[in-house]
């Protein structure tokens, strides 16, 4: 039997060498990353090396780098009222982009009352007329836009709407999980003012994640509350070995990030010529710039629910969407939103590549596609 084909990194990676090896060793400490004897120095030591490393990666000081158990913590602790920028100005509303994890969707601890979405276009992308409209209409707004889709890959326009979103005296949020080693992302240079992490997609650990804040930010208020770890601002002790490999994984991820990048767009490329030649296939936004490696799919009549099993049978991992969400058989909530019925909705299948695909791989995920499209929808 032919080994298996993992085609779904956007849902989660393997884990990196790199992060294992500094797991391990963080196993084998005892101390309390909070305690003042050297044990605890020691697990500390462990937590400030990652923070620095993750703080450097993408244009942060470590001081503002937070620590959480996954990213959507991190997105809940960002959404938070009343937070202020250097301005002094306090925001009263939460905006949101229609595309965004459904962890940004449910607004945090903003009321529902408050909340508005913000239209995206045919392709994907946030409507920057739209949401210029909605800045205008009320009082300054925390304004949360991913960086990139999870489903589509569509790289949004965060640098221009944050232009926009200042100028109007709100604050921005960017979901960067998906980014984060598949292309440069610099809080400085997208204008965000909270950004947030996951370590599991990016070769680390499940169940670590981070939120970094401007300097000069305030308002942030905790969602847990006890001791003071993590400056106050998340109350719990530290994962030390799932930050540890947090870390080590961020340090792998940004050395690889060129050449990997470049090797997946062109195996991402090779994938939806492919596709587009077998039984109608359609690939969803094509024409803007996209994650090197990702590609959302469908053809006329397909389920997605029967085509994820029929890869499977196949040996291939992949995805109906959001790994968060595609054990429930409705439709993209993205492609809804994008403009797309439900028939076509329902029936997209997302295939996400990583550090280790192969040109292989691509091949055996088109002739399963082959086999698949003429199999499924035969007339």
């Amino acid at each position: 039997m032919p080994s298996r084909v993992y085609l779904d990194w956007n849902a989660t990676t393997p884990l990196r060498a790199e992060a294992r090896a500094a797991m391990l060793a963080a196993y084998e400490l005892i101390g309390n990353p909070s305690s003042v004897h050297a044990e605890g120095r020691e697990a500390r030591r462990l937590v400030e090396e990652a923070r620095a490393a993750l703080a450097a990666a993408v244009g942060a000081l470590p001081r503002n780098v937070v620590f959480t158990s996954s990213g959507t913590e991190a997105n809940a602790l960002a959404l938070s009222p009343g937070l202020r920028g250097s301005s002094g100005g306090q925001v009263r509303r939460l905006l949101v982009s229609a595309v965004e994890h459904a962890s940004v969707l449910a607004g945090g601890r903003f009321p529902a009352e408050s909340i508005g979405q913000i239209r995206v276009t045919r392709s994907g992308v946030v409507d920057l007329d739209h949401l210029r409209g909605l800045l205008a209409d009320g009082p300054p707004a925390l304004v949360s836009i991913m960086a990139a889709n999870n489903e589509t890959g569509a790289l949004q326009p965060v640098a221009e709407a944050a232009g926009l979103i200042h100028e109007a005296g709100g604050l921005v949020h960017v979901d960067a999980i998906q980014a984060l080693g598949k292309i440069a992302f610099n809080l400085n240079a997208v204008g965000a003012d909270l950004a947030t992490f996951s370590a599991h997609k990016i070769g680390g650990p499940k169940g670590v994640g981070a939120l970094i804040v401007a300097e000069g930010l305030a308002g942030l208020e905790p969602v847990l509350r006890g001791g003071g770890q993590e400056l106050g601002r998340r109350a719990g002790t530290e994962n030390v070995a799932g930050i540890a490999g947090f870390g080590a994984a961020v340090k792998a991820a940004l050395q690889a990030l060129p050449e990997d990048a470049k090797r997946m767009a062109s195996l991402r490329d090779h994938l939806g010529i492919g596709l587009r030649g077998i039984a109608g296939a359609i690939v969803f936004a094509e024409d803007v710039k996209r994650l090197p490696n990702t590609v959302l799919f469908t053809a006329p009549g397909l389920k997605a629910e029967t085509a994820v099993i029929g890869f499977d049978l196949e040996g291939i991992a992949v995805s109906s969407g959001s790994a968060c969400s595609s054990g429930k058989v409705q439709p993209s909530h993205v492609l809804s939103a994008m403009g797309y019925d439900a028939t076509v909705a329902q029936g997209a299948v997302r295939l996400s590549l990583g550090w280790s695909t192969a040109p292989e791989d691509i091949n055996r995920a088109l002739e399963a596609w082959r086999k698949l499209g003429n199999t499924l929808l035969r007339a």
